[in-house]
């Protein structure tokens, strides 16, 4: 679900604005160029997804981010980087073990299936 919520750029925008602090509904329609509806519809799927909650002082109904689910998300993205930052070093070392790659011309000859075995 988190994912899912920040894979839109207006969702990520929005949550770069409450990283600054509470809003409300109102403040950060200002800067978007959509309905206050539209809005409403990215906040609701934030809140769902629990990026951000919602809290109600008299009507107004400011939102506030939620760090946790993004810390969840960032330490299972690390995992992975971590998996293909070995995975370039281990190639990168093989790469530079063979030398650099030789690009064949039209003169060489296309060798047999023997030497290509005793290779």
């Amino acid at each position: 679900m988190t994912f899912a919520a920040l894979s839109d750029p207006t969702r990520r925008g929005l949550l770069e604005r409450l990283n600054d602090g509470a809003a409300t509904l109102k403040e950060l329609a200002a800067p978007l160029d959509m309905t206050p509806q539209g809005v409403s519809r990215h906040l609701q799927i934030l809140e769902h997804a629990g990026l951000i909650s919602r809290g109600r002082s008299a009507q107004w109904r400011p939102c506030e981010l939620r760090s946790e689910p993004l810390q969840s998300a960032a330490g299972w993205l690390d995992q992975y980087r971590r998996f293909w930052d070995a995975s370039f070093d281990r190639l990168t070392e093989h790469l530079s073990d063979s030398g650099p790659p030789r690009m064949p011309t039209a003169n060489d000859p296309t060798p047999t299936r023997e030497e290509q075995r005793d290779a």
